[in-house]
């Protein structure tokens, strides 16, 4: 079995300068990869990591996800050989259906045929094909091409879901799956055996696509003080994602509880009501001691890597210093 490996989730929501901080940072202290997320209303996630790839030397740099409702798939595989050659050749590439576009009045619909032709267009313009694709979703007429070279052929594909026609679909075709927004070592087993399908499907050896869990991370000495900004952290994001975890059993009344406040503007009250055994499926919180239990559990449930979400601790460069100096060690 490979080594367990570990990367960092930066927000798209930082200063110009504090990508290429904090990627240095998580590279100095062991890290794998670099991933900057590509939320609606964030900055775009190449800028940051353009900045992180400037900086960095070794670690895998990319975004965690690109989507092709709102981005095309020819400015994604643009994007996704431009950060490869300013990396010299550490990129990767998330895909997702994205999240939240019903608000800006996109509909996702075929999402996951969308992702499917997505990929296969992105594949055959890395790879130079100028004979056009005709999907059902998208087109490219036949001499639309890159025009410039790229550094390889071909990036490492990763896909973002929960769904299991999503998850399949990257069991058949992706090198990673990402599980946003959990540190549930319950779920692996669940994501593993809906890979499967999909691996089976394309004649793929076992195991192919290995799994990645990445959720909001707080760690700090004082373990209490860290749980607690971890709850106001993952309240904003717990009704969408707790709904799609099957294997987690919600007290009645949780979500509409925590729903009200949240839309009263107090995420704070919101993430109090969430009862500790739920928190540790949700988010790393606590002492580093803590989150290494939790790190523990996920990679001996079968997970191949740990997606360190924002804000990392009560302060962030401290969160990720206690993440390399002592989380990280403990699997190396």
């Amino acid at each position: 079995m490979s080594a367990p490996r570990f990367g960092i989730g930066l927000r798209g929501n930082l200063g110009v300068g504090e990508y290429g901080r904090l990627g240095r940072l998580a590279e100095n202290l062991g890290f794998d990869v670099v991933s900057v997320f590509n939320d609606l209303g964030d900055q775009p996630a190449l800028p940051a990591l353009l900045e992180a790839a400037a900086a960095t030397d070794r670690v895998t740099v990319g975004p965690a996800c690109l989507n092709p409702f709102t981005l095309h798939p020819i400015e994604i595989a643009g994007q996704a050989a431009a950060l490869d050659a300013a990396s010299a050749g550490r990129a990767y590439l998330g895909l997702a259906r994205g999240a939240w576009l019903s608000s800006i009045g996109i509909a996702q619909a075929r999402a996951v045929r969308a992702l499917r032709e997505a990929a296969d267009m992105v594949h055959a313009l890395l790879a130079g094909d100028r004979a056009g694709y005709r999907g059902e979703v998208f087109q490219l007429d036949p001499g639309v091409h890159l025009g410039f070279d790229v550094v390889r052929t071909e990036v490492p594909l990763l896909i973002g879901g929960w769904g299991e026609r999503t998850v399949a679909l990257a069991g058949e075709i992706a090198a990673e799956l990402k599980v946003g927004g959990s540190a549930n070592p319950g779920l692996v087993p669940v994501m593993r055996s809906r890979l499967a399908a999909g691996e089976a499907h394309a004649r793929r050896r076992p195991m192919a696509a290995g799994i990645v869990m990445g959720a909001v991370t707080v760690v700090d000495e004082d373990g209490e003080a860290a749980r607690d900004l971890a709850r106001s952290a993952v309240a904003p994001y717990f009704e969408v994602v707790a709904g799609l975890d099957p294997t987690i059993d919600l007290p009645h009344g949780l979500v509409d509880s925590m729903s009200r406040l949240l839309k009263a503007g107090d995420p704070v009250a919101a993430g109090r009501l969430i009862p500790d055994h739920l928190l540790d499926r949700f988010a790393f919180c606590g002492t580093p001691e803590q989150v290494a239990r939790q790190v523990r559990e996920i990679f001996d449930a079968g997970a191949a890597r740990i997606e360190f979400g924002a804000p990392f601790g009560v302060d962030r460069g401290n969160g990720l210093r206690l993440l390399g100096e002592q989380v990280l060690p403990q699997f190396h």
